[in-house]
This record gives C-alpha cells, structure tokens and sequence, in this order.
C-alpha cells in the first residue's frame, strides 16, 4: 500500500484528457496535476528546452511526494522520456508506446496515421513505436500545430477548427488511412471536428485510456495501491491564469476545478 498521489503534468490543459482516463480506470487513488500553461505549447520548441521544462515539471511534482510520474504530453514523452526514467527514482509512465499499440490493434487495413505536434511529428518517435510492433504497417504522419492552441481557446467543433481539420488532415484522408493517431493530449478535445473532415470509418485512437491502463497494471504490479477507505484528493497546478485554468480545465475534465494554485515553475 502506498498512499502517496500520482503525478500527472502537461504543456498545458491537454493532460487533463490523460488524467481523466486515469480517475475513472483507478478512482480510489489520489492525483496532483500540474499544466504548464504559462509556457504552452512544448511542441513548437527544441529538444534542449523541452527536456529542461520537463525537469522542472517533474522536480515540482516530486515536491508533492508523488509515487509514480506521468508525462501527459506526448512532445515531453518523445524528447524527455529516458532521460526522466533514469532520474527520479519512482515510476515513469509516458504517452507514446501505449497509444502506438492500440493503433496497431485498431487498424484493418494496416494505413495508420499519425497527427501530432511539430516536436512529436519530427522526432519519428510513432513510427518506430508502431513498426516495432508491426513492420507491415504504412504510417502517414503530419504535424498539426494550431490545434493546440484551438484546444487551449476552447474552439473545438466550431467552422474554424473544422477548416483547419480539413487542411491539415485531407492528405491522410486521401492515403485511405483507417486509424488515426491523436498524437498530443489537446487533440481529443478536437475529435468532433478531426471526425467531421476523417469520416466515420476512421478509429480515433486516443492514448488516454491506454495510458490508464497501464497505471492501473503497474499499481497492482508493484503493489502500491491507496488505502481504499480513504477519500482521493485532487490537486491543480497551473504556471499562467489560475482562472482561466479552472474555466478550460472543467470542461477538459468533465468535472469542476475551483481549487487550482499558480506555481513559479522557473523555480525547479
């Protein structure tokens, strides 16, 4: 039993997606979330800067006395994953290969694609993941910027964000891929607008509940369960708008925040 919290951050308010799978697939445990909003979005900047922010992030949680770190950002998975593993002594759990899993369980036709950050799209880190799962699957990958700050604006299904789908994703569209990658946190906010330009017979893969899952499995692997009589805590973190955190964030969430604190990352 170990009744310390997980740990859970993000560039920003998309975590909030990751950290909503996990309430529901472990709910008796307790979450500290933090969202780095004052520096939003990670995927537009370079390795060096995403892996310094990414320590920082991590050296706040670990503050929190967290039993297990979650990197809700798949730009922070790809940059800063081993480097986090290998340097904090507690579990590390990231985005990436549990989302490139399901992909591949999900595929029919064996055409997936991927969409992500500028950072993530570069780095290739999903088309290793998915071929190292299944070297006979063609990947169609293409960064899509703006959707982060559509996500963090709270457009998700308006004309604007069903127009930028549609420039974004058409040449997916048109290599006839059956599995889409949501490949950054913010993007399932956006599923009714990316499902609108993919059409129906595409499967939106968002790796939130894989992530969940594996949570819930290496809890029970190593034993460090909450003491389920006792009620979770949750707490919110941002490093910009406390208000503007709590507003976005509920509805990212599903359910209300009213008790986020602001942080002086620069600090850690």
């Amino acid at each position: 039993m170990d009744n310390r919290p997980i740990g859970v951050f993000d560039s920003g308010l998309g975590g909030l997606t990751v950290l909503k799978e996990i309430m529901k697939f472990v709910p008796t445990e307790s979450m500290v979330y933090f969202g780095d909003c004052g520096r939003v979005p990670y995927g537009t900047k370079s390795r060096e800067t995403v892996i310094k922010y990414t320590l920082q992030d991590i050296r706040f949680l670990m503050n929190q006395d967290i039993k297990m770190i979650v990197i809700a950002c798949n730009t922070a998975s790809a940059y800063s994953y081993e480097t986090a593993k290998n340097s904090f002594g507690i579990p590390v759990i990231e985005v990436i290969q549990p989302g490139a899993l399901a992909a591949v369980k999900a595929t029919r036709n064996k055409k997936i694609g991927v969409i992500g950050t500028t950072g993530t799209i570069n780095t290739g880190v999903y088309e290793k993941a998915i071929s190292r799962i299944d070297n006979t699957v063609e990947i169609y990958s293409k960064a899509c910027p703006l959707f982060v700050q559509l996500a963090e604006e709270g457009w998700w299904d308006n004309d604007i964000a069903v127009r930028i789908a549609e420039e974004y994703l058409t040449p997916l569209k048109k290599e006839g891929v059956d599995t889409l990658v949501l490949g950054c946190t913010h993007y399932p906010l956006l599923q009714k607008a990316i499902s609108k330009v993919m059409g129906e017979g595409v499967t939106l893969v968002n790796s939130g509940q894989e992530v969940a899952k594996t949570v819930k499995k290496l809890i029970e692997e190593k034993d460090i369960a909450r003491d389920s009589k006792i009620r979770p805590v949750y707490r919110y973190y941002t490093s910009d708008s406390v208000e503007k955190f709590e507003q976005f964030g509920s509805a990212f969430l599903g359910r209300e925040i009213n008790s986020a604190e602001k942080v002086d990352i620069e600090k850690y």
